[in-house]
C-alpha cells in the first residue's frame, strides 16, 4: 500500500478529494491535528505551539530561539512514525515534512486561482470580504510553510508528484487521478518501504539532535550511514564538520556520519566588511508580501538582518516581544495603519526610531508623521542605498540616546 499526502489551498476541495481517495482505496484518513497530537505527547510541547509552527511565519525572536525549526523537527519525527503503517491519506501541511527518499509516498497538490477559491467560499455562504480575507490568510500560510521548508513557492510543481488544477476538473476526476497513481506506486514499491522507512526515522532523529544544538542542516541516511549537508557558510568549516559528525554519531543506530557543505552553502569571504553602524534589530512592516520579502533580501546583502510583520497588529505584537532599534513602516495597511503604529511606538518607546516608507502618502500624512516623531519619510520605490544610509543614521540616534 501507499501513503498519499494532499496539500493545497483552501476552497479547492482538498478535503473532499482526500475523503474520496481514502474511501476508494480503503485507506485511513488523517490530518494535521493527529500529527500535532502525536508530537505534543511525545515531546511535551503544547499543541498550540506546534500548530503555530505549521501555519505562522517565523516569530520575531526566531533567529535566536529557532523555535520554528525545533517544532518542525519534532513534527517531522512524528510524521515519519505516523505514516510507518502505510495505507494512509494525509491531508494538510505536515505531509510536506516527509522526505523524497520514501518512494511509497505520493505527493499531491490541489490548487486553483484566487478568484475561483473566493467564488467557492461565497458559494458556501461566506461573505465576499470575509472570503477574500480567508483566502489571503490561507495563501500566506502556504507560502510561509513551503518557503521555510524548500525556499520555494507552494505552487511549484517540482514539489509534487501530482498537481491538480481544481478549477478545471471535478472532485471525482481528481479522486480517480490520485487513486490510479496511488495504486501504481503501491504496486511498484510493494515490500520495499521498510528499509527506507528505517533510514528516514534515523535521519529525522539526527536532524532533531542537530536542530536542538542550533545547527541548520539537511540530513539523509542510507543503511545507517548519515550524510549532513550544511546549509549556511562557516568560517571554520572543519571544526563545524567535526562537531556535526560527533552529534550524529551519538544518535543510536548511526553507523557512520559525514558532514559537508550543501548546495546552498557558499563559503564566506574573508574580506567581508564588518559594518558596526547597521542596526542589529530591524522590523519591516508592510502588508505587500512580495515587496517586503524582496526588501528584506536586499537589506541582508548589506549586513542588515530584519524581521518582518505583515500589518499593524502583528507589528505591535512583535514590538511588545522584543523592541527593535529601527522600524521601517508602511502607512496604508488594513486594520491598524502605519500612522497609528507610529503613534503608539513613539508614545511607549520614544527612543525607537521609525522610518516611514510608503507608496501612497500625501503631504498631510508626511507632516503628521513628522509631528508624531518619525525619523524620516521615504517614498516607494526607494533607492536601497538611500534607505540603508537612513537606517544607519537612525541607529546612530538610537545609540546616542541610549549612551549619552
Amino acid at each position: 500500500m501507499a501513503v498519499i499526502t494532499i496539500f493545497g489551498a483552501s476552497y479547492c476541495h482538498g478535503s473532499q478529494v482526500a475523503e474520496g481517495v481514502a474511501d476508494e482505496l480503503q485507506y485511513q484518513r488523517v490530518a494535521d491535528e493527529k500529527l500535532i497530537s502525536i508530537a505534543s505527547a511525545r515531546f511535551g510541547v503544547p499543541e498550540d505551539k506546534l500548530r503555530r509552527a505549521l501555519v505562522d511565519a517565523p516569530g520575531f525572536f526566531n533567529r535566536l530561539t529557532r523555535e520554528k525549526e525545533k517544532c518542525a523537527a519534532r513534527l517531522r519525527m512524528a510524521a515519519v512514525e505516523l505514516v510507518e503503517p502505510d495505507g494512509l491519506v494525509y491531508r494538510g501541511f505536515g505531509g510536506l515534512l516527509l522526505p523524497e527518499s520514501l518512494r511509497h509516498v505520493l505527493r499531491v497538490c490541489v490548487a486553483a486561482p484566487r478568484a475561483y477559491r473566493i467564488e467557492q467560499a461565497e458559494a458556501e455562504g461566506v461573505p465576499r470580504r470575509e472570503a477574500e480575507r480567508r483566502v489571503e490568510a490561507d495563501e500566506l500560510a502556504c507560502v510561509e510553510w513551503t518557503r521555510f521548508l524548500f525556499n520555494a513557492g507552494p505552487w511549484d510543481k517540482s514539489l509534487y508528484d501530482i498537481f491538480l488544477p481544481m478549477q478545471s476538473m471535478t472532485v471525482d476526476e481528481a479522486v480517480r487521478t490520485v487513486v490510479e497513481h496511488g495504486r501504481r506506486i503501491a504496486a511498484d514499491t510493494a515490500g520495499g518501504a521498510a528499509g527506507a522507512m528505517s533510514d528516514c526515522k534515523l535521519a529525522a532523529e539526527v536532524n532533531l539532535a542537530l536542530v536542538e544544538r542550533g545547527h541548520d542542516t539537511d540530513v539523509t541516511c542510507d543503511n545507517g550511514r548519515v550524510t549532513i549537508l550544511i546549509r549556511k557558510p562557516a568560517m571554520r568549516l572543519g571544526r563545524l564538520q567535526a562537531e556535526l559528525e560527533a552529534i550524529a554519531r551519538d544518535v543510536p543506530g548511526v553507523r557512520e556520519a559525514v558532514a559537508r557543505p550543501g548546495p546552498r552553502c557558499q563559503p564566506p569571504s574573508v574580506y567581508a566588511p564588518l559594518d558596526v553602524d547597521v542596526p542589529s534589530k530591524v522590523l519591516l512592516v508592510d502588508d505587500e508580501k512580495e515587496f517586503v520579502h524582496t526588501l528584506s533580501e536586499r537589506l541582508q546583502a548589506r549586513s542588515i538582518q530584519p524581521a518582518i510583520a505583515y500589518g499593524g497588529e502583528e507589528a505591535l505584537r512583535a514590538i511588545a516581544s522584543d523592541l527593535p532599534d529601527v522600524i521601517v513602516l508602511d502607512l496604508k495597511m488594513p486594520g491598524i495603519d502605519g500612522i497609528e503604529v507610529l503613534r503608539r511606538v513613539k508614545q511607549e518607546h520614544p527612543d525607537t526610531e521609525v522610518i516611514i516608507l510608503t507608496g501612497h502618502g500625501s503631504e498631510r500624512e508626511e507632516q503628521l508623521a513628522a509631528e508624531l516623531g518619525a525619523f524620516a519619510y521615504l517614498r516607494k520605490p526607494v533607492d536601497i542605498d538611500v534607505l540603508t544610509d537612513t537606517m544607519k543614521r537612525a541607529y546612530a540616534k538610537v545609540n546616542a540616546a541610549r549612551n549619552p
